[in-house]
């Protein structure tokens, strides 16, 4: 074995043993070994997958066929893969060059038919191209799978998924929509990933207050408050939210093809080995056949637990939010939202208008003449509200 291989493996071997082994954090690893958190997580999982060292070892690219093989043998190899994976021909190509067998999509896809290996919902697939962002973390993607009914009530997938990069940075299985649920589960993954510069989410509870058409939950507003710009989608509009949508077909052909568990614990194992499966092996047609964890990398922006209070400029109109949602303004009260009370917004007058803002977002233009308002949350559905009154 050529030195420089055998000290990437030795690397690797340490970095692992040391973190299956505690008392390190992952991210410390990461900084000392120069790697990013899915690599490290790779190699872990193969360590854990192999059963031992032989999962650090490079695999070899060159063709492994050889006159005493026979086309037998690698067609047993792709039926495998096949039911083992569920993947098309293109990404079963890239598992079987890893393994030194080169065959064309075309023969793959072959045997798959031949062996009866079509599944019914592959015969409606409709190629789409789909805007992305330019880097990972630039914006995530969140939202509900449908429920599933199980004998101890319902459990609902919750998806988090970078733009970019198609990285599942969470995949959750809660047995409740509310907020402090998904919330808890938002955390791990800004503890774990870092903070994303803006998340798209649909007008769906909790992230949207359906209270007002500003849409303020008391979730948005502890996003807001950790520096993250919020944009909404269409409503009636899920192609807005392409990505995550796509991920939920390939989730819930996952979830039909491995059974649907019978124990809650058993939901969580199989979202996580999905979740696993989906970033550190499945190639991405998108990523050039690579996997999402090859092209993901953590944000350097930090999650913080207890968001400092908001310094707006200097000589700004600074008035703090009322019971009800009613922020008071020359001796007249203006609706804004309930989920602000007790925060304090930033007033700009122009003209007989004003523009009220809350941290680093607009929220909202109000007509003092008419007392009409119009939301200014980054959302394609928003129109100007009837006149809303409230007392100063």
């Amino acid at each position: 074995m050529p030195w420089e291989e055998k000290r990437v493996r030795d690397q690797r071997i340490e970095l692992v043993l040391r973190a299956i082994q505690g008392g390190e954090s992952i991210s410390s690893l990461c900084r000392e070994f120069k790697v990013s958190r899915p690599t490290a997580y790779l190699w872990i999982n193969r360590y854990k997958a192999y059963g031992g060292v032989d999962g650090l070892i490079e695999r070899s690219r060159r063709p492994a066929r050889s006159p005493g093989q026979t086309s037998r043998r690698i067609e047993a190899q792709v039926i495998l893969l096949r039911r083992r994976h569920g993947w098309g021909a293109k990404k079963l190509q890239v598992l079987l060059t890893d393994q030194g067998i080169e065959l064309p999509t075309v023969t793959i896809n072959r045997i798959i038919k031949r062996n009866g290996l079509v599944f019914p919902e592959e015969s409606h697939k409709k190629a789409t191209t789909r805007f992305e962002r330019l880097q990972p973390n630039e914006l995530w993607q969140m939202d509900f799978k449908g429920y599933y009914t199980t004998p101890f009530g319902k459990i609902h997938p919750l998806s988090i998924l970078d733009d970019h990069s198609r990285y599942v940075v969470g995949l959750e299985a809660l047995r409740k929509t509310d907020a402090q649920s998904v919330w808890s589960r938002l955390v791990m993954a800004f503890r774990e990933y870092g903070l994303p510069e803006a998340m798209l989410m649909d007008h769906g509870s909790p992230w949207w207050g359906a209270g007002g058409e500003l849409g303020l939950s008391m979730l948005s507003v502890s996003l807001i408050k950790q520096g993250i710009r919020l944009i909404y989608s269409g409503i009636g509009h899920p192609q807005t939210q392409g990505k995550v949508e796509r991920f939920h077909r390939t989730l819930a052909q996952e979830i039909r093809r491995r059974g649907e568990p019978g124990k809650i614990n058993s939901w969580t194992k199989l979202l996580n080995k999905i979740r696993i499966d989906y970033n550190d092996r499945r190639p991405h047609e998108a990523l050039q056949m690579r996997s999402p964890a090859r092209v993901y990398r953590p944000s350097t922006r930090a999650f913080n637990p207890k968001p400092k209070e908001w310094l707006y400029p200097p000589g700004a109109e600074v008035l703090k939010v009322k019971s009800g949602g009613c922020l008071p303004y020359r001796g007249q009260g203006y609706y804004v939202s309930t989920a602000l009370v007790g925060e304090y917004v930033q007033v700009q007058r122009l003209d007989q208008k004003i523009i009220v803002s809350y941290r680093h977002m607009r929220l909202r233009e109000i007509d003092l003449k008419t007392r009409k308002s119009v939301a200014l949350l980054e959302n394609p559905d928003c129109k100007a509200s009837p006149e809303t009154t409230c007392k100063a």
